[in-house]
C-alpha cells in the first residue's frame, strides 16, 4: 500500500525531481526547513508548484497564522534579549569610564596641591634676602653713628655685644632656614626634574593612554626623600610596556584596567605582530594579556577582530604548551633514572595530583601530560567566548565557558532553573587557558581524545586539531553538532598553520602592564 505523502514531503520529491541544490545541502547538513522555506527556495529556482500540492482550507487560515505568530513572538523575545544585553554593556562601560574620570580628577586635584606647596615654599627664600637687607641696613646706621659720635666705652661696649649677638641669632636662623629648606624640598624639586626629563626622552608612544598617570608615580616619589636618586630612577615605573629578563613567564594581574581596542591596535603595531609573518616563521612574540578590550565587538570588520582575538590568544596557547612539553622532556629524564633525589620525588607528587593520576601511575602521567594543538584550542576558544566578545570572556576571563557547581562563576542570565551550574570565572586569560588544557588532560570525558593523541606520538606523526576535534562531542550539548562547528571554524580560518607556532628564542619577555 503506497504511503501518503504529506504536503511538504511532496515540495521535497518536488525539489529533488528539479535537482535544487540549495534544498539537498540543508537536508544532508540536517536542517528542518519549513514548508514555507521550501515553497520560497522552489520559487526562487522558477519551480510551478502544482494545484494539488496546496494545503486544505484549515492549513492556510488557521495553522500559518499560528506558526508566524509564534515566529514573530520568538524574534521579539530575542531581540528583548539582545536589547537587554546591549543595556548591560553599557551600563558597565559607563562604571568604568566614571572610576576612571574620578580618578583623574584626583589626580589633578593632588597635583594642583603639590604645586601651591612648592609656590608657598618659595616664599621663604625671599623674605630671608628681605630680613637680611633689613638688618644690613641698621647694622650700617649704627656702625655710621657709632663712628660719629662721642659716647662713653661702657655703653659702646654693650653696644657692639648687642649687636654681635643679634648677628649670631640672625645668622643662625638663616642657616637653619635655608637648611630646612634643601633638605625637604630642594631634592624633591631635583628628582621630579629628572624623572620628568627621563620620561619625555624615553617615551616615544605610550601604548596606553596614561591621563596623567606619570605625574601620580613622581608625587610618589616625592614622598620617599631620603632614598638615594639611584633607586629611585631604577624604581620608577615605565607606563604601558614592561621587560622582564626572565626566562619563566609570570602573569600580570590588571585589576580594573579598561583596554581599549585601539591601545590594542597600536601596541601590535609597535612591535610588529602580523598574522601572515608567524604563519611564514612560525614564531611568535611572547605578548601576554591579562584580559579582552572591553570593544572588540564594536569592530565594524569581523576579519580584523577575528585577527585581533588570535593575536591575543595564541601566545598563551604557545607558552601553555611549551610549559607542558618541558615539563613531560623532564618526567621521561626522571622515569629513566634509577634514583631519584628528594626534589625530584616531591616533583612527581606534585604532576600526579595536578593531572589526577593515581596510584604512581607514570605511564598514564605520561600519558596525560601532554598539548593541546594549538588550532583546537583556538576554536574553542573562539566558539565559546564569540571571538572574545561574550559577556562570560569580558567579565570573567572565561574563554572555553567551562562549568562549575561549587567554585567561582559567573551566573547565566537564561538558563534551565533545574540547572544550577555557573561559568567558572578566572582572574587573567592564561588562567583559563591552563584549565582548559588541564579539563582535556584529565577528564574522563576526554579519554578518547588522549587515546588517539598518544597513538599518533608513537607513530611520530603530528597532533593535528582536526583529528582530535571529532572526539569533543561530550565537551557540549550539541554533541556532534558542536565538532563539526569547531572543525569548520579551524578549516576557514587556517588555524592549522599555528599548529608549529612556537615562542621567539629570547629572553625578553614583553607584558602589558598597568
Amino acid at each position: 500500500m503506497k504511503k501518503k505523502l504529506s504536503y511538504r514531503d511532496k515540495l521535497l520529491e518536488l525539489a529533488y525531481i528539479y535537482n535544487v541544490r540549495e534544498i539537498q545541502d540543508y537536508t544532508k547538513r540536517r536542517k528542518n526547513l519549513t514548508s514555507g522555506q521550501i515553497e520560497l527556495i522552489l520559487k526562487k529556482n522558477k519551480i510551478i508548484i502544482p494545484k494539488e500540492f496546496k494545503t486544505n482550507f484549515f492549513k492556510e487560515n488557521f495553522t500559518k497564522p499560528i506558526l508566524k505568530f509564534k515566529s514573530s513572538l520568538k524574534d521579539f523575545k530575542e531581540q528583548k534579549i539582545r536589547d537587554k544585553n546591549r543595556f548591560f554593556r553599557r551600563v558597565e562601560n559607563y562604571k568604568y569610564d566614571t572610576k576612571r574620570k574620578v580618578n583623574y580628577g584626583v589626580i589633578n586635584l593632588w597635583k594642583g596641591v603639590g604645586i601651591a606647596a612648592i609656590n608657598l615654599i618659595d616664599i621663604f627664600p625671599k623674605l630671608g634676602s628681605s630680613v637680611v637687607s633689613f638688618f644690613g641696613n641698621v647694622f650700617t646706621d649704627v656702625f655710621n653713628s657709632i663712628y660719629n659720635q662721642q659716647v662713653d666705652k661702657k655703653s659702646a661696649r654693650n653696644v657692639i655685644v648687642g649687636l654681635f649677638v643679634v648677628a649670631t641669632l640672625t645668622t643662625s636662623i638663616i642657616a637653619g632656614l635655608n637648611a630646612y629648606k634643601n633638605l625637604d624640598f630642594s631634592e624633591k624639586r631635583i628628582v621630579t626634574e629628572k624623572s620628568n626629563s627621563k620620561n619625555k626622552s624615553d617615551i616615544k608612544k605610550p601604548l596606553l593612554k596614561q591621563k596623567k598617570e606619570t605625574n601620580l608615580s613622581e608625587n610618589k616619589v616625592e614622598k620617599k626623600p631620603e632614598i638615594p636618586k639611584d633607586k629611585l630612577k631604577k624604581e620608577a615605573k615605565k607606563p604601558e610596556l614592561k621587560i622582564k629578563k626572565d626566562k619563566k613567564v609570570t602573569d600580570s594581574i590588571l585589576p580594573d584596567l579598561n583596554l581599549k581596542t585601539e591601545t590594542v591596535l597600536n601596541l601590535f603595531e609597535d612591535v610588529n605582530y602580523d598574522l601572515n609573518k608567524v604563519r611564514k616563521e612560525k614564531k611568535v612574540k611572547p605578548i601576554y594579556f591579562t584580559q579582552f578590550p572591553r570593544d572588540l565587538d564594536e569592530l565594524q570588520s569581523v576579519k580584523l577582530k577575528k585577527e585581533t582575538f588570535i593575536k591575543i590568544v595564541l601566545p598563551l596557547i604557545v607558552a601553555e604548551n611549551e610549559k607542558i612539553l618541558e615539563d613531560r622532556s623532564k618526567l621521561k629524564s626522571i622515569s629513566s633514572k634509577k634514583m631519584t633525589t628528594d626534589q625530584e620525588k616531591q616533583w612527581l607528587r606534585q604532576k600526579l595530583l595536578e593531572y589526577k593520576v593515581k596510584n604512581g601511575n607514570l605511564d598514564e602521567l605520561e600519558k596525560r601530560m601532554d598539548i593541546i594543538p594549538t588550532s583546537l584550542a583556538l576554536a574553542q576558544a573562539a566558539k565559546e567566548s564569540g571571538w572574545g566578545t561574550s559577556r562570560f570572556a569580558l567579565e570573567g576571563n572565561a574563554m572555553f565557558g567551562q562549568w562549575t557547581w561549587t567554585g567561582n562563576g559567573i551566573e547565566p542570565l537564561f538558563k534551565d532553573k533545574t540547572k544550577k551550574h555557573k561559568i567558572l570565572k578566572f582572574p587573567i586569560l592564561r588562567a583559563s587557558v591552563k584549565s582548559y588544557i588541564n579539563n582535556l588532560n584529565t577528564h574522563k570525558s576526554y579519554k578518547k581524545l588522549r587515546d588517539i593523541r598518544i597513538e599518533l606520538r608513537n607513530k611520530n606523526r603530528n597532533i593535528a586539531g582536526l583529528k582530535l576535534s571529532a572526539t569533543l562531542d561530550n565537551y557540549a550539548e550539541t554533541g556532534k553538532e558542536y565538532t563539526t562547528i569547531i572543525a569548520q571554524i579551524i578549516k576557514e580560518n587556517r588555524l592549522t598553520d599555528f599548529e608549529p607556532v612556537t615562542l621567539t628564542k629570547s629572553k625578553k619577555v614583553i607584558e602589558v602592564n598597568s
